[in-house]
């Protein structure tokens, strides 16, 4: 086994619902990749989840369930990685409660997802401890694992480093115990939405996994491509200034794109031909992941099998690691 194979990965998603081509692109495809070169542990934050929706928890099992059903569909394998729910292992909450103890409120108040989140999310009132605090909740969920590696976009390096901060106070107050992570950055594609913004559940504007082929159809009609194109028989500039071209080059061949370039600077080829092609394309990659989610949500025994399973081991590592938590605050052996 290779020393990279040997290292330990943890990475998660909040429970909101049926994923779309954004998470498949921005997560999941590098998560398969990262399951055949290292020890993963991938959980389904339904504690995080709370923190912004806690007035409608009652909708958070029935998205955990869409999700999985996604995660597998996929190809996130649990043969290959531990896959599991969050609050099914109550060591999370065990040290994220030990690691708040340690960790200065001046740290969270400079999380700049704090007040981004504030902003972005009126309609929701988030002057709680729990969500002000959950980055410790999410460091916890890395180092009960031992997590050497966690996969993140550029954007989300500040959470990573607040984790590196509360690891090196722990391990300095105490001992080590916990490896400091590092950051393992993955290319992650801004795949535009329907309307040009970001692709998001909360902004309507996403193509689902489990879209059937109807809805793709109609939904890649109404995406917007070059807005300074408004005619035809305009030239386009489909690279600069074609939203939609964004999808293209996930979806089709280099030799296609090539004539899709060539055929729309020459004003030869209309908005609506390749916003055709596009969506044969996107059905066509997702006909076998819908396929395999059909057969799983018709085999619900097994899904929560998976789930079970991947509980019990992630559960035999946390109490493993908590056991040396509490030696090394008590300074005694392991209780």
């Amino acid at each position: 086994m290779s020393e990279q194979a040997k290292q330990r990965i943890v990475s998660g998603m909040r429970p909101s619902g049926k994923l779309h081509l954004g998470h498949l692109h921005g997560v999941l495809d590098n998560w398969k990749r990262l399951q055949d070169t290292y020890e993963c542990f991938f959980l389904v934050a339904d504690w995080h989840a709370l923190t912004t929706s806690y007035e409608t928890p009652q909708e958070i099992p029935a998205n955990m369930d869409e999700m999985i059903l996604d995660w597998l569909a996929v190809g996130i394998d649990p043969g290959r990685a531990t896959l599991f729910v969050q609050s099914e292992v109550k060591e999370h909450t065990e040290l994220h409660l030990m690691l708040s103890m340690i960790t200065p409120v001046s740290w969270l108040e400079r999380n700049p997802t704090y007040k981004e989140q504030q902003l972005y999310l009126k309609e929701k009132d988030l002057t709680t401890f729990g969500f002000l605090g959950y980055p410790v909740l999410q460091a916890a969920d890395i180092l009960l694992y031992k997590g050497q590696k966690v996969p993140v976009g550029v954007d989300q390096l500040p959470h990573i480093e607040l984790t590196r901060e509360i690891t090196r106070r722990f391990n300095y107050l105490y001992r080590d115990v916990f490896p400091v992570p590092d950051a393992l950055l993955a290319e992650v594609p801004k795949l535009p939405g329907l309307d040009g913004r970001k692709m998001s559940k909360s902004y309507g504007n996403s193509i689902f996994l489990s879209d059937p082929p109807k809805v793709v159809r109609e939904k890649v009609s109404t995406m917007i491509t070059d807005v300074k194109r408004p005619r035809m028989s305009d030239p386009g500039d489909p690279e600069n200034r074609c939203i939609a071209f964004k999808l293209h080059q996930l979806y089709l061949p280099a030799e296609q794109l090539e004539l899709i370039v060539s055929e729309c600077r020459a004003a030869k080829r209309g908005c609506a031909a390749c916003k055709k092609e596009l969506a044969e394309a996107i059905i066509l990659q997702l006909e076998p992941i819908q396929r395999r989610r059909k057969a799983l949500a018709a085999d619900s025994g097994k899904v929560r099998a998976i789930l079970a399973d991947g509980a019990a081991r992630a559960r035999k590592v946390a109490r493993s690691t908590m056991a040396q938590v509490w030696s090394a605050l008590w300074n005694q052996n392991a209780r």
